[in-house]
């Protein structure tokens, strides 16, 4: 059976329901298609320790301020899942849940994008699907010989999991930090390894002087300035009180990354070894775009050519919330709500052309 709307939304996490937000308040038609069974989005899959970088009202969507939580500066996940689901609930957003869209095809004037429960023709489409599902896995020598546990970010929970145990944590970002504070501060068995040394941001920066920083940078390139660098010349690490924590204490040293992994353990570039239980790899993700093949879209490194929100080569399909390519700060909370409202604004016009 195929079902007819103006625009379908793929994806109903936060960039998802802020593309939903925009598209009500405009009047147009539309369906949030979510592959997940509960509201959320990838907050729902976090580790338990995970933090946000603002506090909670420089971490909202539009329309609704997200609430302070109690006895936090910075909110857990679950405080943004039920954040989350209340917005959903609060503007009657169409959201209809575990739809897994296969792919999107041209069909004439308009787009189908095709589910194993059926099609929807539209005339518009918005992809919103993040990266949470194409965790990033680096080819290094010896992977398949090493026989201990190997974990990405994304099935990780908590110390609880390594008692006991040798773990190395790869990766000098914000989730390899994070993670290695965790099981410091729980006494596990820590090597945190980076390809190079650790770049902490000032203590006193958190995420809403990073928005700032990147939506300067934007009006910036708009207007034919300087780039300023982006919010990646500022560092890599928000030290957020449990790293900042670690760190002081002494507790987060990290070592070069290692050459190769053995059977029982990783190998050093200068020949040294170490027996390791359990790896686990914070290196990063890729955007999930795989049900826009069919399209064959150009673009660079995963990303898909685009002017602002919209592909170059479908003027009918807008892409929200992977990354700064997307919109300055857009796989934020507080980032993807500007991009959202002029996607929004264009298939508006879109629609009545």
């Amino acid at each position: 059976m195929t079902q007819r709307t103006d625009v379908v939304v793929i994806g109903g996490g936060q960039s998802g329901l802020a593309a939903g937000y925009h598209l009500r308040r405009l009047g147009i038609e539309h369906v949030i298609l979510d592959a997940r069974t509960a509201p959320g989005g990838a907050w729902q899959h976090a580790w338990d320790s995970l933090r946000l970088f603002s506090p909670a009202q420089y971490s909202s969507l539009p329309g609704r301020l997200m609430p302070v939580q109690p006895g936090q500066t910075y909110p857990d996940a679950q405080h943004v899942v039920d954040y989350l689901a209340d917005y959903e609930k609060r503007y009657d957003l169409p959201v209809q849940r575990g739809v897994r869209v296969e792919a999107v095809h041209r069909d004439g004037a308009f787009l189908r994008v095709a589910t194993a429960s059926g099609d929807w023709r539209a005339r518009a489409v918005v992809s919103a699907t993040g990266t949470w599902t194409r965790p990033f896995l680096p080819a290094v020598p010896g992977r398949r010989e090493y026989t201990g546990r190997r974990l990405h970010t994304v099935q990780y929970q908590s110390p609880a999991q390594f008692v006991g145990q040798r773990v190395v944590v790869v990766g000098g970002g914000n989730s390899g930090a994070q993670i290695a504070a965790d099981l410091a501060h729980a006494g596990i068995g820590l090597t945190w390894v980076t390809r190079r040394p650790p770049r902490y941001l000032a203590d006193a920066i958190d995420g809403r002087a990073l928005f700032d920083h990147a939506t300067a940078r934007r009006r910036a390139l708009d207007e034919g300035r300087t780039d300023t660098g982006g919010v990646a010349s500022l560092g890599d690490i928000v030290a957020v009180p449990p790293v900042r924590a670690a760190r002081d204490a002494g507790l987060l040293t990290a070592k070069p990354m290692f050459s190769r992994l053995t059977t029982t353990g990783v190998e050093g570039f200068d020949g040294t070894a170490a027996e390791v239980d359990a790896i686990i790899w914070c290196t990063g993700f890729r955007p999930a775009l795989a049900h826009l093949a069919a399209l064959r879209l150009r673009g660079t490194r995963g990303h898909i050519a685009t002017t602002g929100t919209r592909a170059v080569d479908e003027p009918r399909l807008h892409l929200l919330g992977y990354g700064d390519w997307t919109g300055p700060a857009s796989a934020t909370l507080i980032g993807v709500g500007r991009p959202a409202r002029d996607a929004a604004r264009e298939i508006a016009e879109l629609l009545r052309a």
